[in-house]
């Protein structure tokens, strides 16, 4: 499982026109929040999701090197199958090692669930759909974490 984490000052999702998911970390009272765009790949587990999402929770990113957990700062979850994209050969990006949605679909929900159950405000995309994602990254600061 991936997660192409963003420190990002807003976020938010739209889909067919409407907005499905946003964060505002500035009406929380925090100068951050995270947008996490998830891929998964085949091998993946609840076990690995729940990992996935404590470590985004508690990485020490934002102000002063303190977390999300510390900050109750909100975080943002896309689904993006794309993260495991092959293009070592030719032009065109091989897609075989993403998971299908029958198994993606419900380890990113595992990975959101688990973040809630830790104590964060999380938002989400709409799995499958095509979704416009607009940020404004700062720092900017972007990691790719890999479990």
């Amino acid at each position: 499982m991936r997660a192409l984490l963003q420190r990002v000052s807003s976020a938010q999702v739209t889909v067919e026109g409407q907005v499905v998911g946003r964060i505002d970390p500035a009406a929380r009272g925090v100068p951050h929040g995270l947008l996490a765009l998830v891929g998964v790949t085949h091998s993946d587990t609840e076990a690995i999701a729940k990992a996935l999402a404590d470590k985004v929770w508690r990485l020490r990113i934002l102000d002063g090197e303190r977390s999300a957990a510390d900050l109750g700062a909100p975080i943002l979850v896309i689904s993006q199958f794309t993260l495991y994209a092959d293009t070592r050969k030719g032009r065109r990006p091989s897609w075989s090692a993403a998971a299908p949605g029958a198994i993606a679909e419900p380890l990113v929900e595992v990975f959101a669930e688990a973040l809630r159950e830790l104590g964060a405000t999380v938002a989400t995309g709409r799995f499958g759909a095509h979704m416009r994602i607009d940020s404004v990254n700062d720092g900017p600061v972007t990691l790719m974490l890999e479990l």
